[in-house]
């Protein structure tokens, strides 16, 4: 058929059928995008087609991942792939040529950067994270005051399961806190992981001054061992890895155990390595050990704040009395 005689047709159509008609002949429409009818269609069709395909991914594909973290990843990667193809196709339906949409978008932009400073700087704190990686998903970080493992990233905040607080020994608190990813500009961000998995624990243990110190510090050291040596061979390899990208001096990575006098009595630190969502299971082990341990042992003895009256003559000592006619 003759490319006029069809022109002719649809014109006919357009000027002579009535209002509903239109409607009924969107299909022939789509292809010209010639109304706002059929541009919000087209939109409307390409947001139910994404959002299909978007779905029937995830159910047969994404949930079928074993793995947490990896499905994760999937599920955001299949978000923002499907939010920008669509984001692409409605564009190109409402704005004919790459040209008009670069117009457009120079009219609204000096608007919405003052308008919207918090939230572009937040899509250029995820745009940091996702490029720098200063943490991920699952790891433990500390940003500011707050501390806490990571369950989200999402292009204005990222979220994590709060940690410490009230709580002691590094556990849960079970409250999830959103902090804005501008804030990886302004706060200092500690990552419990990245680079060197481990982190560096200390137990203090207070003896009297008259238990046998030797043989307590020797029991210690004996425990760190035996709870932390496991992890001085793979700790190493890290330390090393680490020590490529970091400057790091100080390499060793076996547990030690420190020598202090204080007020109250003789203090013995063991200092020893732990992941850090172990921190608080670690002690606990080591504390039990440590107290069937002395308690095999008459002469060790745990010491607190305490008062003493001190005797001179029960203690042996020879006491001088003074001659008051003779003080000046």
């Amino acid at each position: 058929m003759p490319a006029d005689v069809v022109e002719t047709d649809i014109t006919i159509i357009e000027e002579t059928g009535p209002i509903i008609f239109d409607w009924l002949n969107i299909p022939i429409k789509i292809f010209g995008y010639s109304s706002i009818q059929t541009k919000i269609f087209a939109s409307i069709i390409a947001l139910i087609i994404f959002f299909i395909i978007r779905k029937i991914i995830q159910k047969y594909a994404i949930n079928k991942i074993k793995d947490v973290k990896i499905r994760y990843r999937w599920q955001k990667i299949i978000s923002y792939t499907s939010f920008t193809l669509c984001s692409i196709i409605i564009g190109q339906i409402w704005f004919k040529g790459i040209q008009s949409i670069a117009t457009y978008l120079g009219f609204v932009s000096a608007g919405i950067a003052i308008a919207l400073k918090d939230p572009i700087v937040n899509l250029v704190g995820w745009q940091y994270i996702l490029w720098r990686r200063p943490f991920d998903v699952g790891e433990r970080i500390e940003i500011g005051k707050k501390s806490g493992d990571v369950i989200d990233i999402t292009p204005f905040n990222f979220t994590v399961m709060e940690i410490g607080n009230w709580v002691s020994g590094d556990e849960s608190t079970g409250r999830i806190i959103h902090i804005p990813n501008g804030q990886i500009f302004t706060r200092h961000l500690a990552n419990y992981g990245k680079g060197f998995q481990y982190i560096w624990n200390e137990i203090s243990i207070l003896i009297t001054f008259e238990s046998n110190w030797k043989r307590a510090k020797t029991i210690l050291e004996s425990v760190s061992l035996k709870r932390s040596a496991h992890l001085s061979k793979p700790a190493e390899k890290k330390v090393i890895e680490a020590s490529k990208k970091f400057m790091i001096t100080d390499q060793r990575v076996d547990p030690k155990v420190f020598t202090k006098i204080v007020d109250s009595g003789i203090e013995l630190t063991i200092r020893y390595l732990c992941t850090p969502i172990r921190r608080r299971s670690s002690e606990q082990h080591m504390w039990e050990d440590i107290l069937i341990t002395f308690a095999k042992h008459d002469d060790i003895d745990f010491a607190y704040p305490t008062i003493r009256r001190y005797m001179g003559a029960e203690e042996g000592k020879t006491l001088r009395k003074a001659d008051d006619n003779n003080e000046t």
